[in-house]
C-alpha cells in the first residue's frame, strides 16, 4: 500500500457509491486524488456521508464536456487515471436509453481521448461491468475472452465502452507510455449506497426509513462481492500498469469466489440475521423489464497473473455493510467507520 503515498491520481464517477470508496481510501493512502464527477444524484450519498469534497480536490464537471474534462487533466497532470464515471442502472437505462449510451460509450471515448492528450499519465483502468458478456443463462462463469454482448441498454453501453477501450488501446497507446486496461465486477455491496433499483440501498432504505421493499425476483442469482474486493483488484492492477508490464493491458475480471453467487432470497435472509429485526418484502408483480437470472464471473486470470485474490466471504461482507448502515442509523462517525473497515480489510 506504500506505493500511493504522493502518487497522482484522477477519479472519473467520485461522487458516486464505489467512486467515493476508492476516494477515501486513496486519500487514506496518502495519494493525491482530483474527482470530476456530476454532483450526487441521491439523497443521502456516501460522497456528502464522508465530507470528502474537504479532503480531495473535486470537480463538479460531465464526461460529455470534452473541452472541460481536457482541461482539467491536464491542469492536475495525473500519474494514474481510474474511469468509474457511469450511468450505473439496468432499468434506468430503458427509460433512458439515449443518455445511457451518451455516458457509458461517448464518456468513455471522451475520457480517453483526454488521455491521450496528457503526457504525464502512466496508467489507465476503466470500469465497465459483469454484465458485458452474452449472457446465456449458464451455470460456468464467465472469462475475459467470452463474447460481449449485453442484452439491455445499460449492459450493451458498458460492452460497446470495452470495445472502445480497446480500439484507443490498439490505434492511440500500443507505443505509449500509457497502459489502458478494463475491469469488470460483480454485484458490489457495501455501507453509503443510496441508488434506486438496487438490493442493498433498497433493503435498509426499508429497514432505516420504513420504506415498502419490493422485490422483483428473489430467485436471481448474482456475483457479490463487498466493495473494496473489486477497489484492491483496481489498485493492484494500476500499480502493476504503472511498472511498464505491458502484458496487463486488456479486460480483468475481479469478482468473488464461486460459492459467493447468491440468490436475492438468500441475501435477504441473511441481513434478517444480522440486523436481528424481520425483513418485510413483497414481490413486486408489476410488469418488469428483461434482467438477467444467472451471472457469475472468473477470475482466475486475475488471481494467477496479479495474485490478487478476494480476502472476504459474501457473509463478512454481508456484516460489514450491515454495520456501515447501523452506524448511519445511529448517528456514529461515518469518517471513522468507513477508514476501519478499510483497516479491517487491509489486514485480511
Amino acid at each position: 500500500m506504500n506505493f500511493w503515498n504522493g502518487k497522482r491520481v484522477f477519479i472519473t464517477g467520485h461522487t458516486g457509491f464505489k467512486g467515493s470508496w476508492l476516494s477515501f481510501w486513496l486519500k487514506t493512502l496518502g495519494a493525491e486524488v482530483c474527482g470530476y464527477s456530476l454532483a450526487p444524484e441521491d439523497s443521502p450519498n456516501l460522497f456528502e456521508n464522508l465530507q470528502l469534497e474537504n479532503q480531495i480536490t473535486s470537480i463538479i464537471g460531465d464526461i460529455n464536456d470534452l473541452p472541460n474534462l481536457q482541461a482539467k487533466l491536464n491542469d492536475f497532470q495525473p500519474e494514474i487515471v481510474f474511469h468509474l464515471a457511469a450511468q450505473s442502472l439496468v432499468r434506468k437505462s430503458y427509460r433512458e436509453p439515449v443518455q445511457t449510451y451518451q455516458t457509458n460509450l461517448m464518456g468513455t471515448v471522451n475520457v480517453l481521448e483526454a488521455v491521450r492528450h496528457c503526457d504525464s499519465i502512466k496508467a489507465v483502468v476503466s470500469i465497465t461491468t459483469d454484465k458485458v458478456y452474452e449472457n446465456k443463462e449458464w451455470l460456468w462463469a464467465y472469462r475475459e475472452n467470452e463474447r460481449l454482448g449485453g442484452f439491455d441498454p445499460y449492459s450493451n453501453s458498458k460492452a460497446c465502452a470495452e470495445l472502445a477501450i480497446s480500439a484507443y488501446r490498439n490505434s492511440f497507446f500500443a507505443n505509449s507510455q500509457t497502459l489502458v486496461a478494463s475491469a469488470r465486477a460483480g454485484n458490489v455491496i457495501g455501507g453509503g449506497d443510496w441508488c434506486e433499483d438496487r438490493l442493498i440501498p433498497d433493503v435498509f432504505r426499508s429497514l432505516i426509513f420504513d420504506k415498502p421493499l419490493h422485490i422483483r425476483n428473489p430467485y436471481s442469482v448474482r456475483p457479490w462481492q463487498f466493495v473494496l474486493e473489486p477497489l484492491s483488484g483496481y489498485l493492484t492492477l494500476a500499480e502493476k500498469l504503472y511498472s511498464g508490464d505491458k502484458t496487463l493491458v486488456g479486460a480483468w475480471n475481479f469478482g468473488p469466489r464461486d460459492e459467493d453467487s447468491q440468490t436475492v432470497g438468500w441475501i435477504l435472509e441473511e441481513i434478517r440475521e444480522i440486523w436481528n429485526e424481520p425483513v418485510n418484502w413483497e414481490i413486486d408483480k408489476g410488469e418488469q423489464p428483461h434482467e438477467a437470472r444467472l451471472l457469475k464471473l472468473d477470475s482466475t486470470k486475475a488471481k494467477t497473473e496479479l495474485k490478487w485474490l478476494p480476502k472476504l466471504t459474501l457473509a463478512e461482507g454481508l456484516q460489514l455493510t450491515t454495520e456501515w448502515y447501523r452506524g448511519f442509523r445511529d448517528k456514529t462517525d461515518l469518517i471513522e467507520l468507513t477508514k476501519n473497515q478499510i483497516e479491517f480489510y487491509q489486514n485480511k
